[in-house]
């Protein structure tokens, strides 16, 4: 797990030595313990470890390069987040899979489960993208995993399928023209 040592310390990712020493030296203070007030023994570790790697120009060099591929990543999160057009295909995407499970519960109660890789092609969702929908689904009792491995429709998901319909009848999930 990453650690921003910037924030640990509370200050800029541009300052100096100078003001890393000071900073450093007013949270080891306030935070060792020792400090009867203060101490904190994980949070001292913490600020020790931010020093240790900041105060050496190579460690500090080597730790800038992951800290700008993480903050590509927070930006990406904070873009994605910002898109409604990614929950809006989610939603679709999730209700798509609760009809084709619907469908195949009532065409085969016996045998209502559908394979990964056939709930892929019959979603057109690639794996690496279903299986948030899958683990979403599963966590909200909709969907499980049925003995022989395949992935079926819960009575909980039936109902959940039913009143979606109830709320807009004119809905269609599937398109049948697919192949």
């Amino acid at each position: 797990m990453f650690i921003d040592y910037y924030e640990v310390l509370e200050v800029s990712p541009n300052a100096n030595s100078e003001t890393l020493e000071r900073i450093f030296r007013y949270f080891a203070m306030r935070y060792h313990p020792d400090n009867r007030e203060t101490g904190d023994e994980a949070r001292f570790s913490e600020i020790v470890e931010a020093h240790n790697t900041l105060k050496d120009p190579v460690k500090r060099a080597q730790y800038d390069i992951a800290y700008r591929d993480h903050a590509g990543l927070r930006r990406e999160l904070t873009e994605e987040a910002s898109n409604t057009k990614g929950i809006e295909r989610d939603v679709v995407i999730q209700a798509r899979l609760l009809s084709l499970l619907y469908a195949k519960r009532r065409h085969d109660v016996s045998n209502p489960g559908i394979g990964d890789v056939e709930l892929e092609r019959l979603s057109d969702c690639p794996r690496e993208h279903l299986e948030f929908h899958l683990w979403y689904l599963k966590a909200k009792g909709w969907i499980a995993r049925v003995e022989n491995g395949t992935i079926a429709i819960t009575v909980e998901g039936v109902d959940r399928v039913n009143s979606e319909h109830r709320r807009d009848p004119t809905i269609r999930l599937l398109d049948h023209t697919a192949p």
